[in-house]
């Protein structure tokens, strides 16, 4: 008898008769690294539907189709649209709000606030932050709990971050009086302008934020100044 295997066998080895390598399994970095581009798809196009369509009209199937995922894909990883939006949140403001709350050496407030206007202008006034706090401006008053998650995740923590650093210029006598620190509010308060500007004015006349805010600054320190 021929000694060959049988031809019903023939793929299970190779044209030399060696047994085939078995295909390695999915490497689960890949995994997360696939699953991680999807959450990141679906953080921006709700993001992009919210802004389009307002939070109360966007639909989770707007979003998926937007996102090029199945509807079911979302609720891997979002129980509702509330929570994709405190992901928008989390991931696109708090991490500069930790900036704020770490502040640098002691420098004089003047280049402090300076270096504000310059995070400001870079990392929301030119990215797609801006469409975040436009979002909370425009949906807030319709979704209160919305807005107070905001407000305890960001507003809060920036006015006290900010609040800190105006009081240690008070301290050092570079300011008169404490009204700065008393309305922290007053310092960013163009930067605001300019997202409510930016929506409704800027196609009639453009305007040059951080050339604004940094004059807003002089003034405030100058009315403060001892």
């Amino acid at each position: 008898m021929s000694s060959a295997e049988p031809k019903g066998r023939s793929g299970a080895r190779s044209a030399r008769g060696a047994p085939r390598p078995a295909a390695p399994p999915p490497r689960p970095r890949k995994r997360a690294e696939k699953s991680e581009a999807r959450r990141q798809a679906i953080v921006a196009a709700a993001l992009a539907e919210f802004c389009a369509r307002g939070f109360a009209d966007t639909r989770l199937d707007d979003v998926a189709r937007r996102a090029e995922v199945a509807k079911g894909t979302i609720y891997l990883h979002f129980r509702d649209k509330e929570a994709l939006f405190r992901e928008i949140v989390g991931t696109m403001l708090v991490p500069l709000v930790a900036v704020l709350e770490a502040p640098p050496p002691d420098i004089p407030i003047r280049q402090t606030l300076e270096r504000f206007v310059d995070l400001f202008v870079r990392e929301i006034y030119a990215t797609e932050r801006r469409k975040v706090l436009r979002l909370v401006m425009t949906e807030g008053p319709r979704f209160p709990e919305l807005a107070e998650f905001y407000y305890r995740n960001v507003v809060e923590r920036a006015i006290a971050a900010m609040r800190a650093l105006l009081r240690r210029a008070h301290a050092r006598g570079e300011l008169a009086d404490d009204t700065l620190v008393q309305f922290p509010q007053l310092i960013v308060a163009p930067g605001m302008v300019a997202i409510i500007w930016s929506g409704l004015f800027d196609r009639f006349e453009p305007l040059d934020v951080g050339a604004m805010m940094r004059a807003h600054i002089g003034v405030l320190l100058e009315g403060c100044a001892p």
